[in-house]
């Protein structure tokens, strides 16, 4: 079975590498893209965009439901979580398919997105790599065993300095896993970095962030205790592991049906 593909954010560089892979998988045809209206206005077709000769038949647009009304899956990951959700919206409203990697949602925007996954088939991951994946439930595991064992648990991550959104969406994920686990309220008990003359609260979940050079994607949960700590770390050296994971999705979703915000554990069966 072949996958009809559209990718929202073609032209960035998670668009870019999906878009590259997509090319080699014979179960995967790029059906079309998306990009604002300033970019795609500059290009014929995705083909003259990425001076790829056999893609010149594939449309490069702002409009998501010219895009859609050919294509089985979307594949979200432009750089604006509004234009990430009317995408969402447009694909329901069509009946098709959608794979989300934006980042930066807020919380009303996630209700929204789950809303939204009760009307048609979605999937949303701050991250799609196996690796983060497997963090995700390792971290969750850690959390379950030291939560009475009287350890505080913090959160770092490290990304290239051109990221946007701060802290990253894979943080705030592992934050709220860290909180669900503690039974806290991940509103009251984050801190977005330390400053000031104060003892750090029990069950606060500390999130650092740092944002320099190329670095693709580093995340470490840190579990202190005392006479020991245990540090949970994963990196990424090479973006495609992200855009594997997304054309991996695609293909899961491609026969699901609505009712639940899906996600990579549902894919990876985690």
């Amino acid at each position: 079975m072949t996958v009809k593909v559209a990718v929202s954010g073609a032209l960035g560089r998670m668009g870019r590498r999906i878009i590259n892979l997509a090319l080699q998988d014979p179960e995967i045809a790029l059906c079309g893209a998306l990009e604002s209206e300033e970019k795609a206005k500059r290009f014929n077709n995705l083909g003259e965009a990425l001076k790829e000769e056999s893609l010149k038949g594939v449309p490069l647009t702002a409009e998501a439901q010219e895009v859609l009304k050919n294509c089985d899956v979307l594949i979200e990951f432009s750089n604006s979580t509004e234009g990430a959700l009317e995408h969402t919206q447009t694909a329901v409203n069509l009946g098709k398919k959608v794979v989300i990697g934006t980042t930066g949602f807020s919380k009303e925007q996630l209700q929204k997105l789950e809303k939204l996954a009760k009307e048609g088939t979605v999937l949303f991951s701050p991250n799609m790599s196996l690796g983060v994946n497997l963090l995700f439930r390792l971290v969750q595991i850690a959390t379950q065993v030291l939560k009475d064992k009287d350890f505080d648990i913090e959160i770092g991550e490290i990304h290239h300095r051109f990221k946007k959104d701060a802290p990253s969406g894979t943080a705030m994920k592992l934050a709220q896993i860290v909180a669900k686990e503690l039974g806290v309220d991940l509103e009251k008990a984050v801190v977005f970095g330390r400053k000031g003359h104060y003892e750090r609260a029990k069950n606060d979940i500390g999130i650092m962030t740092f944002r320099g050079g190329d670095v693709v994607g580093e995340h470490t949960v840190y579990f202190f205790g005392f006479g020991e700590r245990l540090e949970l770390t994963h990196r990424a050296t090479n973006r495609d592991i992200f855009a594997k994971g997304a054309l991996v999705a695609a293909k899961w979703i491609a026969d699901k049906k609505p009712g639940k915000l899906y996600n990579m554990f549902d894919v990876l069966g985690l």
